[in-house]
């Protein structure tokens, strides 16, 4: 039932491009760290940038653990289902590394998502995977669900921010800057864009 793919393209593409919500699972070296698993979405906030790399936008939030194990260990899976037609599961498993606003890279980065404003959620930084297995599986326990609209929460709560808040936001909380399991996380205070 499972299929292993030595790239991301075609129908495999059009498959995770077409998903409202995709999980992110990321772990610390320590066996007895904090595993992390997060749901990701936000219409125009992922994209793949090559047959093996992919991208999304990491955005404020009240902690920061994906971010401080890629930053440690480099490891993470996406995962998507279909949660309407027909049944599928799609993990890439690779290395992510997060790419911060003072990075020579980000701006380029940024403009692969074109669809989205980046500013009204309080951008922390461009999360890049490159794969280095694909596998999809049938899905079949996977329930119908239907996708109804992006909610609007998170980008009223964040478009109020300038980078000056923002950083005071992160600074506030206790898992931003350094993780779970004491690992660094964002660093702060926020970088400032590199243009």
């Amino acid at each position: 039932m499972g299929k292993t793919y030595a790239s991301i393209d075609g129908r495999l593409r059009s498959f995770i491009e077409e998903q409202p919500l995709f999980f992110t699972a990321t772990a610390p070296l320590s066996g007895d760290g904090t595993v992390n698993l997060s749901p990701k979405g936000l219409k125009g906030s992922f994209a793949v940038l090559d047959e093996r790399t992919v991208a999304y936008l990491d955005f404020a939030g009240s902690n920061a653990e994906t971010i401080a194990h890629l930053r440690e260990n480099g490891r993470i899976t996406l995962m998507w289902c279909a949660f309407q037609g027909p049944p599928n599961i799609v993990r890439v498993h690779g290395r992510g590394e997060p790419v911060f606003r003072d990075d020579p890279r980000f701006e380029e980065l940024l403009a692969r998502f074109p669809d989205i404003d980046p500013a009204a959620h309080g951008l922390r930084a461009v999360i890049v995977v490159t794969a280095d297995l694909v596998r999809d599986t049938c899905g079949y326990a996977v329930p119908y669900m239907a996708y109804e609209a992006d909610r609007d929460l998170h980008g009223k709560r964040f478009a109020r921010e300038d980078d000056a808040s923002l950083g005071r936001y992160f600074e506030k909380k206790e898992h931003v800057a350094v993780s779970l399991d004491g690992l660094p996380g964002l660093p702060l205070p926020l970088p400032p864009r590199s243009v």
